[in-house]
């Protein structure tokens, strides 16, 4: 096939490599570049714009995280089915996007996540139970960002992108030999934080790289909806290059989001990656992919599996063997009974403890609030109280309110 060049805007390094059609793509006459290392069929390819030669304990280290990864969101699905959780938000096939670009960064960079990002804050050395704490609602993330150098989750579609944009500022105006990375979804590439970041970023030339991971469904809208041309082409508008990934390569992840931290981190400023990937889950807990999307587009991303491809690479060369992967299993087993025993060991979160922490210093609408919901708490107490007294069993609705 022919191929473009690799990123608009000009990227730090071009080169010819594995190309692949986008729907929306298609529809354009457009061909933009995915590049690719390791092949869906677990083969290596070449790529001159951006190259990896990892070690074989580098390669079993990369597939030992996504295998990780993927066990413990597994057990949080799970758990919030189970009524642990209050909400969880999958990963499910993102695992080589997430890995890959975590383990790009250096202990100086700083990562600014949005709320999935599970295995960016697996590489950072975040124990998966302070995430699942959040989720649970008895904690505000539990992890000190400055020690880790991964943000707090932030919920608030695309602001992340801001705060990375500032930081990395910062970062220049420091001196420091750090950049910055910003994680958002390409439903939130149309908010208009991250148009301002992108805008600020530009003129101030600060070392962020922004990562895209491009899973083609926000929420249930599909990402041609978002975008009338493939994602990492809006940079140019914004005059820095952008460079599209295939998000389900661990390798070629790895090697583009190492490239753009190096071009953030030289003084060259922002970039843009698109790591372009697929959702395999549904958005979060509540949500049922099966109203939107076809059961033929989960298949054929099935095949393009990034733990499954990496495994048929490592086995085929002989870098791993059964004892590894044998081991793998125990580790993982080992790892989704510690999640379990966690979860189900930490406290139910208190009703009223939302309201703590808003505001630093109170608030007369925060405290109005606090007092309607109190008010409505106890009135489950008192129906129970009234029904006991006169030998009635509490009604389910009662019930139900009362545990929720």
């Amino acid at each position: 096939m022919s191929v473009k060049s690799t990123a608009a805007g000009g990227p730090p390094a071009k080169g010819r490599g594995r190309t692949t059609r986008a729907a929306g793509a298609k529809r354009r006459g457009e061909e933009p570049e995915l590049v690719q290392l390791l092949t869906p069929q677990g083969e290596r390819v070449e790529h001159s714009g951006y190259s990896l030669d990892p070690t074989p304990d580098e390669l079993r280290g990369l597939y030992r995280d996504m295998v990780l990864t993927r066990r413990f969101d597994a057990e949080a699905i799970t758990l919030q089915r189970q009524g642990e959780l209050g909400l969880w938000a999958s990963l499910l096939g993102q695992e080589a996007a997430q890995i890959g670009s975590g383990r790009a960064t250096r202990p100086a960079d700083y990562i600014f996540p949005t709320y999935r990002e599970h295995g960016v804050a697996w590489t950072r050395d975040v124990d998966p139970l302070n995430l699942l704490g959040m989720f649970r609602g008895v904690n505000n993330g539990g992890w000190d960002p400055a020690e880790n150098h991964f943000h707090l989750y932030t919920i608030v579609i695309g602001s992340q992108t801001l705060h990375g944009t500032g930081y990395a500022m910062g970062l220049a105006k420091d001196g420091a030999d750090a950049a910055v990375i910003a994680y958002f979804g390409d439903g939130a590439s149309s908010q208009g934080d991250v148009a301002e970041a992108f805008t600020f970023a530009a003129v101030y030339n600060a070392p962020v790289v922004f990562f895209c991971q491009n899973n083609q469904w926000a929420i249930s809208e599909p990402t041609e909806k978002q975008s009338r041309v493939p994602i990492y082409q809006r940079a140019a508008g914004f005059g820095f290059p952008g460079v599209r990934v295939d998000g389900n390569d661990v390798l070629a992840v790895l090697a583009v989001t190492r490239a753009a931290l190096e071009h953030a981190r030289s003084g060259q400023g922002p970039m843009l990656v698109e790591a372009f990937t697929y959702r395999m889950g549904a958005h979060t807990t509540t949500d049922d992919p099966t109203r939107y999307r076809s059961d033929e587009e989960r298949e054929e991303w099935a095949s393009k599996d990034p733990i499954a491809r990496l495994r048929t690479y490592l086995d085929k060369e002989g870098l791993a063997d059964e004892d590894f992967h044998a081991e793998l299993a125990a580790e993982s087993d080992a790892l989704a009974k510690r999640v379990r025993d966690g979860v189900r060991a930490m406290p139910d979160p208190g009703p009223m403890a939302m309201f703590d922490h808003v505001y630093a210093d109170g608030h007369a609408l925060v405290d109005e609030e606090r007092a309607q919901f109190a008010a409505y708490q106890a009135s489950f107490a008192d129906s129970a109280d009234s029904a006991e007294g006169s030998g009635a069993s509490r009604t389910p609705a009662a019930a139900h309110g009362k545990g929720h």
